[in-house]
């Protein structure tokens, strides 16, 4: 494991995750490039998924606290949304070694299809605030789906903040710039929870870690600070194109 640990390695990780934090700041996609760069490194699969989870964290937090400044998050019915996350969370965590990751990919992939199409057949979605307000199914619905998502960020996250947003734009009528400050939010209790459980079962490697929260926490404030800088429809723009891509990457690796 040494030899993992060099000062051009760890400069490089650094690098890569806080650029990948700038970017997915609005795209989200973090985990499906990082976890793969540290495991072309040599890390170990369970330390590198601990350790890009607290890394994780980090850019949470940095990608909120512009939002927060900014007043341009919508706290309805977050204080719900977030336990929701907490619990499902948990449930991700202790099930990192059980699932199939091809399994996950493939059913990711379907996803980004099915997002994809839908965001492409209805043009002013997330653009525009939308006068109408989400039906009680289409919000229990957006309920249902932070538990579930909340359970398979606990233990991977590679799309969990794309889908997410996805999710809130369709079900919760939110604008791309309102889904993507409020899944920071959420995605740093979802981290978190995950963090504290791998810490507890010594799966966090600490030197790298650390290097890697700074990158990310870093790179999520300049992320935010260049999404709030954008209008909804190029925020959109480059959410389809992180979609695209990811249903093609996903796709691709269980073939």
């Amino acid at each position: 494991m040494e030899n993992l640990l060099t000062p051009i390695l760890l400069l490089t990780l650094s690098l890569v995750f806080f650029c990948t934090g700038v970017i997915s700041v609005v795209t989200g996609c973090t985990s499906l490039i990082t976890v793969p760069v540290m495991l072309q490194m040599g890390i170990e699969p369970d330390i590198a998924i601990a350790t890009n989870m607290l890394a994780l964290t980090f850019l949470s937090l940095g990608g909120t606290i512009p939002f927060i400044r900014a007043r341009k998050l919508n706290i309805q019915g977050l204080p719900s949304l977030i336990l929701l996350t907490i619990f499902g969370s948990i449930l991700g965590a202790f099930l990192v070694f059980t699932i199939s990751k091809n399994t996950l990919s493939l059913l990711i992939s379907v996803f980004m299809v099915a997002i994809a199409i839908f965001v492409f057949l209805n043009p002013q979605t997330g653009v525009k605030p939308q006068t109408k307000p989400p039906s009680n199914l289409s919000k229990t619905l957006g309920y249902l789906v932070t538990f579930l998502l909340g359970i398979y960020g606990g233990f991977f996250s590679g799309g969990y903040v794309t889908l997410l947003t996805a999710s809130y734009v369709m079900l919760f009528h939110q604008t791309f710039l309102e889904a993507v400050a409020i899944t920071k939010v959420i995605n740093l209790f979802s981290s978190l929870v995950a963090s504290l459980i791998f810490i507890f079962y010594g799966l966090v490697n600490y030197q790298l870690g650390i290097m890697l929260s700074l990158a990310m926490f870093f790179g999520g404030i300049l992320g935010a600070k260049i999404a709030l800088n954008l209008s909804n429809i190029w925020i959109k723009r480059l959410f389809m194109l992180a979609v695209l891509g990811l249903g093609i990457k996903t796709f691709l690796s269980v073939l």
